[in-house]
């Protein structure tokens, strides 16, 4: 699996809770297949914790129900041909939950008029306490910029929704903190695990939009564009030429 250690955090305010996950969020369980990789920290501490690995899963044909009653299938609640950008929370959640589902209210709040052509959803990884009710509460209070889908499903479900993530636990109380993104359906997942910073996501986000945006090169670009390049956008952004 690709490893690729990240480097900010939420601030200091997060330093307590990550020193309680980061035993368990280094561990085998994170372990999955494809792209296989490893880097170290900078020795500053701001990147402990952080991984970014890439992935194809094969997600499970099942219903879920989204917050406001309406009963689709898995692959409609993501696949509605926006990028999409997922996370598992559950409403009696007092630590990680409240902390992921904060940074998606502020990846919303920095993204402003382009936020809705990102498909953000979050799934229940506690179906029997979490009905469309409590969701649908759970998700104003995180609403400053416009509720994103909050979906439950059954008990089953979760479990089978979380080990196609390769998420599951065994339980909610090992719930970790995980974010995925996804560009377009047939694409691999970008699986980043640990407290990622709002800004952090929305540079992940930009970085893969404008990876895959055709631009017209001059010659000096376009060989430049053979390897990973800034070819005048982004650091670490391979440039696609036209002709």
């Amino acid at each position: 699996m690709k490893f690729i250690v990240g480097k900010r955090l939420l601030g200091t305010s997060l330093s307590l809770l990550l020193a309680l996950t980061l035993a368990s969020t280094s561990g085998p369980g994170f372990a999955h297949e494809h792209h296989a990789e490893t880097a170290t920290g900078t020795g500053t501490g701001a990147d402990v914790g952080l991984q970014r690995s890439e992935h194809h899963y094969n997600l499970p044909e099942l219903k879920v129900t989204r917050a406001d009653g309406r009963r689709m299938s898995l692959l409609e609640a993501i696949d509605d041909g926006r990028p999409v950008m997922l996370n598992f929370i559950y409403t009696s959640c007092t630590a990680v939950c409240p902390v992921t589902s904060q940074v998606f209210m502020q990846v919303r709040e920095r993204l402003g008029a382009e936020r809705d052509k990102l498909n953000m959803v979050s799934f229940s990884i506690d179906p029997e306490q979490d009905t469309p009710h409590l969701l649908t509460e759970y998700a104003q209070r995180f609403g400053s910029a416009g509720v994103w889908p909050h979906y439950t499903s059954s008990s089953a479900a979760a479990v089978e929704i979380q080990r196609a993530f390769g998420g599951w636990r065994g339980d909610k109380m090992n719930h970790q903190p995980t974010t995925y993104l996804r560009m377009a359906r047939g694409k691999p997942w970008l699986r980043l695990d640990g407290f990622y910073s709002p800004d952090a996501l929305v540079a992940e986000y930009q970085k893969a939009l404008l990876a895959q945006v055709p631009v017209r090169c001059s010659e000096s670009a376009r060989s430049a564009a053979a390897v990973p390049s800034t070819a005048g956008l982004t650091a670490g952004v391979t440039v696609k030429c036209t002709s």
